[in-house]
């Protein structure tokens, strides 16, 4: 494929080192020539009927036009000219495209059931609470000794909370509280167990990310003294008048990260069903989705006009 869209393959003389063995998945299918008169035209079936099979059903198709007909044959099959893969691209080169593109997920709704490795999701449910409880719970009381009432300060339920997982288990948690103009990341816990992977960073990235997509640029936190440096690979710093802090044993420090605005920040003048979409799944269409293609009916209204 990379010879293909790079114009280095040698169609008149092609190496067959590129061929894939019978049992291999293609990287793509490439269509050398059609000619088929007469009863050779049952051979398209055959073909066609190939490059179908579970190995070969989701391989985009690839090929060049050497004439007029031959463009006019591959766009009218459904053929578009420009081709691209694994971030190269083929102007000349007419793709079908038959692959599923990847779902772009944002980092703060990553998690999907069944999944594998790290990925973070915002909680939505009293049973999402009691996991974000159980994290917290684990880590800041049972290994940092800290007091049931300092740790469960009573903003948990005026916070977005967001819960990393590895597969389906959770291993992470994060607490973002939003004011006039700055949101605060706090409360990161992960699990003992899971502080090998990348959890840790994977929700600090969410919980920024979301904090932006919703506006904000300024995002402070409390940060640990010993934990400062971690805090600074993702832009936060110790400000100048920063005052330093101890609570529940632990001395802490202020830090601020000045963001770059989000390019879909979310703002006055937006779709307004974006707006009302559930949190974080702004890029999702929600149930009250559904209310555009209904009229307006107005029924509690007009059934009290009519009773009277």
């Amino acid at each position: 494929m990379a010879a293909l869209l790079s114009g280095t393959f040698d169609a008149s003389d092609p190496d067959t080192r590129f061929v894939a063995r019978q049992h291999e998945r293609p990287a793509g299918i490439y269509l050398w020539v059609i000619h088929a008169r007469g009863r050779l035209a049952a051979a398209v079936a055959l073909m066609l009927q190939r490059i179908s099979t579970p190995l070969c059903g989701e391989v985009d198709l690839y090929a060049r036009a050497a004439t007029a007909e031959g463009a006019d044959y591959l766009s009218g099959m459904g053929f578009t000219k420009g081709a691209a893969w694994n971030g190269q691209r083929a102007p000349g080169l007419y793709m079908f495209r038959r692959s599923k593109p990847a779902e772009r997920l944002p980092p703060y709704d990553s998690h999907r059931p069944g999944g594998t490795g790290p990925s973070v999701a915002v909680a939505r449910s009293m049973e999402d609470l009691s996991r974000v409880i159980a994290l917290r719970a684990a880590v800041y009381m049972a290994e940092q000794a800290c007091p049931y009432e300092e740790e469960f300060d009573g903003n948990d339920l005026s916070a977005t909370h967001l819960i990393g997982y590895i597969g389906d288990e959770p291993a992470g948690c994060l607490r973002i509280r939003f004011f006039a103009d700055f949101a605060k990341i706090e409360r990161l816990a992960v699990r003992a167990e899971h502080r090998n992977t990348r959890m840790a960073f994977a929700l600090v990235r969410a919980g920024i990310e979301l904090a932006r997509v919703k506006g904000y640029r300024r995002l402070y936190g409390h940060a640990q003294k010993r934990l400062v440096g971690f805090w600074g690979r993702f832009g936060f710093r110790v400000f100048e008048g920063a005052q330093e802090l101890v609570f529940s044993d632990f001395d802490y420090v202020e830090m601020l990260m000045e963001a770059e605005p989000h390019p879909q920040a979310i703002g006055i003048g937006v779709d307004p069903y974006v707006i009302i979409r559930p949190e974080g799944r702004w890029h999702r269409a929600g149930a009250l989705d559904r209310s555009r293609t209904r009229a307006v009916t107005r029924p509690s209204i007009d059934q009290k006009a009519a009773a009277r």
